[in-house]
């Protein structure tokens, strides 16, 4: 197999229409057959942000350029716009279909971590926006600053395959609460007998003791306050550092575009989703470095478009 972008398109098509799309049941309901199917959007949504193309009008204009050669039925921008709203669940069954077939994911370490995703700029957006209640003020520490938006708690394996995830309002909910709120669904529960990896904001002893009855054991660094034994990982505490550059460098999820709750769902698992398909592939290609995505990002043909 090889590690070029139309392969990852063509394997993960394959494993949409032949796996995860009959698990989910999805119907196109009654009418006229798509003439653009599930499996295929999913591929698009995909080639968008490994390619960067954070603009979806942009994407539009240049996909049959791209990627025209497999697919030869494409939306407009607005139909593409109300598909990839309504297929937050199909996204989500996709990027969790293939995080349990990488072998990763059986690894006995999780990393933790939250990630602002900002949601506007101005006092006008909070008050106004479609999603208020949804998004609220937090503070991005690597930053330095405050921010509008929700806050994206994620639970990754050491190569950055995403296994948990949660999506909370930063002013409502604290990390260890969306911890709790994320290992509550038995879908982003890693294995009993597994250790967690975070930072020193989740120190606190009835926050362990929860985890330890999920069978999680934490690690994290120690607090002013405590002895320290000097044991902490760092080196491998920075991969989750990296692994949210990649979502917010590489895949755009700063730059989601989303305005209204089902869209901003739908943006953040499509990164999500293009994360774990290049990690997927690159286990599957016998690749060295399993989060990269050098191979799929060929935007440098279009400089003359």
């Amino acid at each position: 197999m090889n590690t070029d972008l139309d392969t990852l398109l063509t394997a993960l098509y394959v494993e949409l229409d032949d796996g995860i799309i009959p698990s989910c049941r999805t119907s196109s309901g009654p009418g006229h057959p798509l003439e653009v199917t599930d499996a295929e959007l999913v591929c698009l949504a995909v080639a968008q942000v490994l390619l960067r193309f954070n603009d979806e009008r942009h994407w539009i204009r240049s996909a049959p350029v791209v990627v025209g050669h497999l697919f030869p039925r494409l939306l407009s921008q607005s139909e593409y716009n109300r598909r990839l709203r309504g297929a937050g669940d199909l996204l989500e069954a996709s990027l969790r279909w293939l995080a349990v077939r990488t072998p990763s994911s059986f690894d006995g370490v999780r990393l933790w971590d939250g990630t602002p995703v900002p949601c506007g700029s101005s006092r006008q957006t909070a008050q106004r926006s479609d999603l208020f209640g949804w998004a609220g003020y937090g503070m991005d520490k690597s930053h330095h600053r405050f921010y509008w938006g929700v806050e994206l708690m994620l639970a990754c394996a050491p190569d950055g395959l995403i296994t948990g995830f949660v999506m909370v309002n930063p002013k409502l909910v604290k990390e260890r609460d969306a911890m709790r709120m994320m290992f509550a669904l038995e879908k982003n529960r890693p294995r009993p007998g597994t250790t967690g990896v975070c930072d020193k904001g989740f120190a606190g002893a009835g926050f362990e003791a929860d985890m330890a009855d999920l069978g999680i054991t934490v690690i994290r660094p120690a607090r002013k306050d405590e002895p320290d034994p000097g044991i902490f990982p760092y080196w491998l505490r920075q991969r989750i550092e990296s692994v949210n550059w990649t979502l917010k460098g590489q895949l755009g999820l700063e730059v989601h575009g989303g305005r209204v709750l089902s869209g901003l769902w739908a943006r953040v698992l499509q990164r999500l989703l293009a994360l774990n398909t290049a990690i997927w592939h690159n286990w599957a290609c016998g690749a060295d470095r399993k989060r990269s995505l050098i191979h799929y990002d060929h935007t440098a043909p279009l400089a003359s478009t």
